[in-house]
């Protein structure tokens, strides 16, 4: 396995550990009062010879948190109560 197999395969462990146990980490997520900005965008997957790249599009959250830009994959859908600007 190459280092992109590696992280996908860590990445779907951790999301099965996630879904069994529930979250033993902090996960980022905007602070109530922070204001955050909803994105479409599309991805590249990566993978040598892909010829769907880019992917998506796909639903991004952007906000400010102790001076850094942070952001968090949401999915295809955005998540009811959420706004677009």
């Amino acid at each position: 396995m190459d280092e992109y197999d590696l992280r996908r395969l860590m990445i779907f462990i951790r999301g099965l550990l996630l879904h069994r146990d529930g979250p033993d980490f902090k996960e980022e997520r905007p602070e109530e009062h922070a204001k955050v900005t909803y994105r479409l965008e599309q991805v590249r997957c990566g993978k040598d010879g892909c010829t769907r790249c880019p992917h998506g599009p796909y639903w991004y959250a952007y906000w400010r948190e102790e001076g850094r830009l942070r952001s968090r994959y949401i999915g295809k859908q955005l998540p009811e109560g959420a706004e677009v600007t």
